[in-house]
């Protein structure tokens, strides 16, 4: 079983900013993607930024530019530094990875999700 638990967020006012955590724990025997999603209310979960397999980085649209996404491997923990937040961005934002657990005699492959961390701006 791996988990993940986001911390961070909260309530901040129009432009300023937010460092959200994702820190991964259990028999994890390594990360191969790990990214942030959000759902605001009535609206499906969308990507906000993302390390993928390959290496690279992905960010919304809507962020590019404010955001920025980072990883701590050593401490298989992940970051979102938001700035410049504006209304449209307040959502609930959960942490994703994927990888493989368990020892190397018997990886298994997973996918989990945080609980999530509610992010409000509003004046």
């Amino acid at each position: 079983q791996v988990q993940l638990v986001e911390s961070g967020g909260g309530l901040v006012q129009p432009g300023g900013s937010l460092r959200l955590s994702c820190a991964a724990s259990g028999s994890i025997y390594g990360i191969t993607a790990m990214g942030w999603y959000r759902q605001a209310p009535g609206k499906e979960r969308e990507l906000v930024a993302a390390f993928t397999s390959g290496g690279s980085t992905n960010y919304a649209d809507s962020v590019k530019g404010r955001f920025t996404i980072s990883r701590d491997v050593a401490k298989n923990t992940l970051y979102l530094q938001m700035n410049s937040l504006k209304p449209e961005d307040t959502a609930v934002y959960y942490c994703n990875a994927e990888g493989y657990s368990g020892g190397i005699w018997n990886l298994k492959s997973f996918d989990s999700w945080g609980q999530g961390t509610y992010v409000a701006v509003s004046s």
